[in-house]
């Protein structure tokens, strides 16, 4: 008897979530999906996710092994967003992001861990939203970079507020090595698995 072996071809891809996009393929009300986007196999699904209101780098693939690599709290993988807080941050509360400040997940007190923490130059280039952030005249805003290595719910912003400078707009720029440039709001772009596992330090 004549037996075949199915082997699973397996697919990556670098997504540049825009503003008011849902992580996930399945409708939910009149909110825009990665459905609108990604013309991808049924299959592919996004590894993490980003929330509604945030951007930026989102990994989608069939490679149910990621997960684990990339989620879990043992894996500690360096990913770096770009933060635009409301005011102009000083270097204090830009050392308290960096010493770890306290938040509350799940009801409870959680202090964060370190992070590294900086100014961006106003010359870098940043896409605009759409639709953009309420411009305030008399209200200056700052852009940070923060870098964690762990991934709490809505932490970013939880962190900014409790150092006295809310979020008004983050985005996720880079997971380790792989990073959006060259990539505008709902671009994607294939990756290969050589290439992705060695940006990703896998």
């Amino acid at each position: 008897m004549q037996r075949f072996c199915y082997v699973m071809m397996l697919h990556y891809y670098l997504f540049h979530k825009p503003y008011q996009v849902l992580s996930q393929f399945s409708p939910e009300g009149d909110k825009l999906t990665l459905q609108a986007y990604c013309k991808v196999a049924k299959d592919v699904y996004p590894v993490g996710r980003l929330d509604y209101d945030s951007e930026g780098l989102l990994l989608l693939t069939n490679d149910t092994t990621l997960n684990y690599k990339l989620l879990h709290p043992t894996q500690q993988h360096e990913r770096t967003y770009w933060v635009q807080v409301d005011g102009a941050i000083t270097d204090a509360a830009i050392a308290e992001l960096c010493n770890g400040v306290v938040i509350q997940v799940n009801g409870k007190a959680y202090r964060t861990q370190k992070a590294i923490v900086q100014r961006l130059e106003d010359t870098m280039h940043i896409s605009p939203r759409n639709p953009p952030i309420r411009f305030r005249k008399d209200i200056p805003t700052s852009w940070i970079a923060i870098t964690l290595t762990e991934g709490k719910n809505r932490q970013v912003r939880k962190m900014t507020a409790a150092v006295g400078f809310p979020t008004l707009r983050l985005i996720r720029y880079s997971m380790e090595l792989l990073t959006l440039d060259g990539l505008e709001p709902g671009a994607i772009k294939m990756i290969s698995q050589k290439t992705l596992f060695k940006k990703l330090g896998l």
